[in-house]
């Protein structure tokens, strides 16, 4: 059965009935109901704002600001009833509000639409929501140091290609992961910048013509500026866009975090045990201990990219202002922000109570890993040539007398990663790991090697070389730590 449209906050236009299907795909009650805080907030600021330009009186805005407190108590207690005619959280209130104060609750409106106050309602919303993700965000980081500091001594295998590459060590690798959410903390907080201005008193699109003070709203919203033209402001949603961006940057960072830890706690690797507090079992294989807090933190980063994606194609087709297809910016926005709030706090927990096995991590190291080692060492040995003639200066007018001369020649690393592939080769023939080579064999590769070769095959000596500022070496971790541990300490952390 079709409804009638009077009690719609639109409904004076229309004399005939919306088909009860049309009602429901109209109606986003559904979800922007939690918004109700802030749409109360918005209405408050509201109230007092026409008053100042005399569209209400003061006894009016009391009035109005008594009933809207009313409203919220309702909410908060969930005692609020929705009626079938409250298409969403702007309806609902404002029909709610006559019900207690009557009809000059009707004044509220004057001069506003609900395209600026759905604007008003989502900024102050994601606002909210920003400062929780951002402490989220924070505490992951301080996790993910406070492991490198106290583990600063484990070694492992670092990989490329998901093959052996190099010695490096274990907090070097948390660290990697740590710079990557720093940089994720630092967009949030850019991000809320553009976030925190208000667009209520834009009108449907023309702007306000009660003169409406708008930097009083943006001050009674705890808002730092207002949007800079009306138009845009109720068609803007760059600033969803650019949230879901971001959510989508940093499930990236932390599903392939998830993917290495997924892979170091297989039998096959063993480098870490996960809590059973983070893990499931199998419904067959009693064995099992499997990683679905790390799988999922994996699958639900796919979710938070499909969220964003979607809201690209229906922005790009719209045309200027507000359009309905602009409904659909809460549901993804609610969406995401509640995945990843769940996301951070599993991943969270997950590091900070897992177990590593160093004895494993060392164990997996092995000789080959070092041939990058050994082209360093030729390529800092060199050969000095001695030689015996008669040098003249520059102005030739000074000849010095035949004498020996001294001239340090240096291996270019090309040539020098060419000799220890040579020496790899020369393992791979004797069937016989690197380091096992005598030094007749690498002399057959290079008469440069020398006893001192001997130093290149020690796991510490060869994280310990790499001393230039980000490098594994113990002293340039901690250097690390330190700075990650001040820009912490800057920001209240």
């Amino acid at each position: 059965m079709a409804t009638e449209e009077g009690n719609k906050l639109w409904g004076g236009r229309f004399s005939g009935k919306v088909d009860p299907e049309m009602e429901k795909f109209n109606a986003s009650i559904g979800f922007d109901k939690r918004m109700w805080k802030e749409d109360i907030t918005g209405s408050e600021a509201y109230v007092k704002a026409i008053q100042k330009v005399g569209l209400v009186t003061s006894e009016e805005m009391t009035e109005i600001l008594r009933g809207l407190q009313q409203v919220k108590e309702e909410w908060a207690s969930g005692n609020f009833v929705l009626q079938p005619s409250d298409e969403d959280i702007h309806t609902a209130n404002e029909r709610r509000l006559k019900e207690i104060v009557g009809n000059v609750g009707g004044k509220l409106h004057t001069g506003r639409s609900r395209n600026d106050q759905a604007q008003v309602d989502a900024r102050l919303w994601l606002k909210n929501e920003i400062t929780i993700l951002h402490s989220l965000v924070m505490e992951l980081i301080k996790t993910f140091i406070t492991r490198a500091k106290v583990e600063i001594d484990v070694l492992m295998p670092g990989y490329t290609h998901m093959q052996r590459a190099q010695p490096i060590r274990w907090s070097h690798w948390l660290l990697s992961y740590t710079w990557a959410l720093k940089r994720d903390a630092e967009r949030l907080r850019e991000l809320s910048k553009r976030v925190d201005v208000n667009p209520l008193g834009s009108g449907a699109i023309a702007g306000n013509p009660f003169g409406i003070d708008r930097q009083f709203l943006a001050k009674e919203l705890g808002l730092s500026g207002v949007t800079g033209n009306s138009m845009d402001a109720v068609g803007d949603r760059d600033y969803i866009v650019e949230f879901l961006f971001w959510a989508s940057l940093l499930s990236t960072h932390l599903s392939r975090w998830a993917e290495d830890m997924i892979l170091y706690s297989t039998k096959e690797f063993g480098f870490i045990s996960l809590s059973d507090a983070y893990s499931t079992g199998s419904s067959l294989m009693p064995q099992k201990k499997n990683a679905d807090s790390l799988e999922l933190i994996r699958g639900k980063s796919g979710r938070i990219f499909g969220r964003c994606a979607g809201m690209q194609m229906t922005l790009k087709g719209i045309p200027s202002t507000y359009n309905k297809d602009l409904q659909e910016d809460k549901e993804p926005l609610f969406d995401v922000c509640d995945t990843l709030r769940g996301l951070l706090k599993v991943a969270t927990g997950t590091l900070s109570t897992l177990k590593i096995h160093k004895e494993n991590m060392l164990a997996a190291l092995s000789p080959d890993m070092l041939a990058t080692d050994l082209a360093y060492y030729l390529a800092r040995k060199g050969v000095r040539i001695y030689f015996r003639g008669i040098l003249r200066s520059v102005n030739c007018n000074v000849v010095h007398p035949f004498k020996t001369f001294a001239v340090f020649l240096q291996v270019p690393f090309r040539e020098a990663h060419s000799l220890s592939g040579a020496a790899v080769h020369a393992a791979e023939k004797k069937s016989c790991p690197l380091n096992e080579l005598t030094l007749e064999d690498l002399k057959e590769v290079s008469p440069l090697f020398e006893e001192d070769v001997s130093d290149v095959w020690d796991y510490e000596h060869s994280v310990e070389q790499y001393t230039a500022e980000g490098g594994t070496a113990k002293d340039s971790v901690q250097k690390q730590i330190n700075k990650l541990q001040e820009w912490l300490n800057y920001h209240g952390e």
